[in-house]
């Protein structure tokens, strides 16, 4: 693991021996349950359009923080987490799901906190799966070997015939097969990129005054779905203060003259 690091999210390790990947992750997954992170003005956008005006499909998203699925009035079956999540959790063996909180309790008292020694147990031990026994529970984030979530093929099967109008955000599109939603979706499909630079000109997306279907939203995330929040009328996120983190609020003060 000093020579690869990222032999601690490989399927094989991790089935051999959990305690590497559990003691990496210690730190997020307890992040995740204290709500440490909170979910931006990027992430509400999705809920404010769904709930305001019912024309959101799906929201794909690689991250797997689990904020998308923290942002209120946003239902789960609106989120396809294409690798996975830290807050949902299962067997990687038997494919057992295992409640989020007792699994969070599990790793505080029994995984070691390999950042500070001072907190948490002297030595990990297994947490085993309720269902068949076996010490590979872990948060449903998909490991190196694994195939993507049946999910993710299903939905974006179902859905990218009738899009109508594809938003893509904060990503370089390089991973595959997450990025071949770009070019699935129908040819008269409209598509909007947000981000500080142009990206998936390989893919097909066009960049210029002479494109008819691509179009360019430089900048920064927030502050073009700020915009965006605006413009559309959906609301001024001002109720939602308390929910997002410092650097959002500071972009809606600066906006609206707080």
């Amino acid at each position: 693991m000093e020579r690869d690091p990222t032999y601690v999210v490989e399927k094989q390790m991790f089935i051999q021996n959990s305690f590497p990947y559990l003691e990496v992750r210690r730190p997020f997954i307890l992040g995740v349950r204290d709500r440490k992170w909170k979910p931006t003005i990027a992430h509400h956008f999705a809920s404010l359009l769904h709930a305001k005006t019912n024309k959101l499909t799906r929201v794909f998203t690689q991250n797997i923080d689990g904020l998308t699925n923290a942002v209120p009035k946003l239902p789960d079956d609106k989120i396809v987490a294409v690798h996975g999540c830290i807050s949902k959790v299962n067997c990687e063996t038997c494919g057992q799901g295992v409640d989020f909180n007792d699994f969070c309790q599990q790793v505080e008292t029994k995984i070691k906190n390999i950042y500070d020694s001072n907190d948490g147990p002297k030595e990990s031990t297994p947490i085993h799966c309720p269902s068949c026994g076996n010490a590979t529970v872990k948060p449903n984030t998909v490991l190196f070997g694994s195939s993507l979530p049946q999910e993710f093929f299903d939905r974006a099967s179902q859905d990218l015939p009738s899009t109508d109008l594809l938003i893509v955000a904060g990503t370089s599109l390089v991973v595959s097969p997450a990025n071949s939603l770009v070019y699935n979706v129908p040819k008269d499909t409209l598509r909007v990129v947000v981000n500080n630079e142009p990206v998936g000109q390989e893919l097909g997306i066009e960049y210029g005054s002479n494109t008819e279907r691509d179009f360019f939203a430089r900048g920064n995330c927030d502050e073009v779905f700020l915009d965006l929040i605006h413009e559309l009328g959906l609301m001024d996120l001002q109720e939602e203060r308390d929910n997002l983190p410092e650097m959002s609020v500071k972009l809606i003060d600066d906006k609206y003259g707080n």
